[in-house]
């Protein structure tokens, strides 16, 4: 990873070496057993709200620093460089706190995000549904009001820390016919009645991140737990998707680069008729494209980052971050695999690993298509 950036200054590079230290002593340990277990222990969430890693963006009045997003990005960055994966801490600092912060009600603010700076609560966000994908627009989970509560009904799919969450903020309809403009966010507790949560789903890759599906049969919740005005709720999605989309950017780049350093490791010493790799043509020329888009990748992550800091990046950019990262680390990682040869495509090897947690990099948080088509209608 570069060491020293432009957009980084002497602090952030302490705060980088200290959440490197926390990952590598509390969670790159423990991936293989959190890998088998499905989900990371409670009492991880707990240690990181101890180190100050969690929600570093909310004011000291709330349990955080008061520091801007680049301390996000880099807790995210050495999360995915330490393959200290598991915990989805960027769901729950970088895109469920914001909720919170700028549109929630005091008393929401004061209630929930202390817990979440410590550890203590938890948090999630349910948009996906089974048959709606990313189109966010034909959610049919819905929200009717009775007396000075919301009646939650309907389901969600794919929804990371889904096991682990003590609340999730729930996308839902509380206007059926007036489409995107009859959406709101309302939190919703775990401990309510009517709230179950599925299975924790099984997937290709990232497995120590719990990901599963949610109900809501009749789950009452007052009216106070409503996110901002009603029917508001897409306006405030759009708001903040730039951001998790840079989330996602910040992700890929960081993983794509771990798995260029390994496998520069590995071409060196690994053999082949009598030479190391990296002494064929081929292996160097690989190598040398990487490490050319690697370079390109983290000058526009940066360049996206100065942007999102001075409150410019917009949904155009926020896209082009998340397609050009996850389709370049994409590239990289398969490339890096192929150069492991057999060994690539053994579990115990860090290089598969890499291969399948990348893959879902470019589907959630809005497809590559989906990117493409929003980056299309602002030509």
């Amino acid at each position: 990873m570069l060491a020293k950036r432009a957009v980084y200054d002497e602090e952030h590079h302490i705060f980088r070496d200290a959440v490197r230290k926390f990952y590598e002593t509390e969670a790159t340990p423990h991936a293989e057993e959190w890998s088998k277990a499905g989900q990371v222990p409670r009492t991880f969430w707990n240690r990181a709200g101890e180190a100050g890693i969690l929600c570093p963006q909310l004011p000291e009045e709330y349990g955080g620093v008061g520091g801007d997003y680049r301390l996000n990005c880099i807790i995210n960055e050495e999360q995915a460089y330490c393959r200290a994966g598991g915990a989805a801490l960027a769901v729950h600092s970088d895109i469920v706190a914001p909720y919170l912060l700028e549109y929630g009600s005091d008393d929401l603010k004061e209630r929930i995000l202390p817990k979440m700076a410590t550890g203590k609560m938890v948090g999630a966000i349910a948009m996906t549904e089974p048959g709606t994908g990313s189109d966010l627009q034909g959610m049919k989970t819905t929200a009717k009001m009775d007396g000075n509560h919301y009646v939650v009904n309907g389901s969600k799919t794919f929804i990371s820390n889904g096991q682990n969450c003590d609340f999730v903020i729930v996308a839902c309809k509380t206007d059926s016919n007036a489409g995107a403009h009859g959406v709101s966010l309302i939190v919703v507790e775990a401990d309510r009645e009517g709230f179950r949560r599925g299975r924790n789903l099984d997937k290709i890759g990232q497995h120590s991140s719990d990901t599963s599906e949610l109900f809501f049969d009749e789950v009452r919740v007052p009216a106070t737990n409503l996110i901002g005005q009603e029917n508001a709720g897409f306006m405030y999605l759009m708001q903040q998707l730039p951001q998790e989309r840079l989330s996602i950017a910040v992700i890929a780049m960081a993983g794509a680069q771990r798995a260029f350093d390994i496998t520069l490791d590995y071409v060196k010493q690994r053999e082949a008729f009598g030479k190391p790799i990296m002494a064929f043509q081929n292996t160097r020329f690989k190598m040398a494209e990487m490490k050319t888009e690697l370079e390109v990748g983290w000058a526009f992550l940066d360049q996206c980052l100065s942007r999102h800091i001075k409150g410019e990046l917009d949904a155009q950019g926020g896209a082009m971050s998340k397609l050009w990262t996850t389709e370049m680390q994409g590239r990289v990682v398969d490339q890096c695999l192929q150069l492991h040869g057999g060994y690539g495509f053994m579990s115990e090897y860090e290089i598969a690993h890499h291969f399948t947690d990348s893959r879902v990099q470019r589907i959630y948080g809005g497809t590559s298509e989906i990117m493409k088509e929003l980056i299309g209608r602002t030509l």
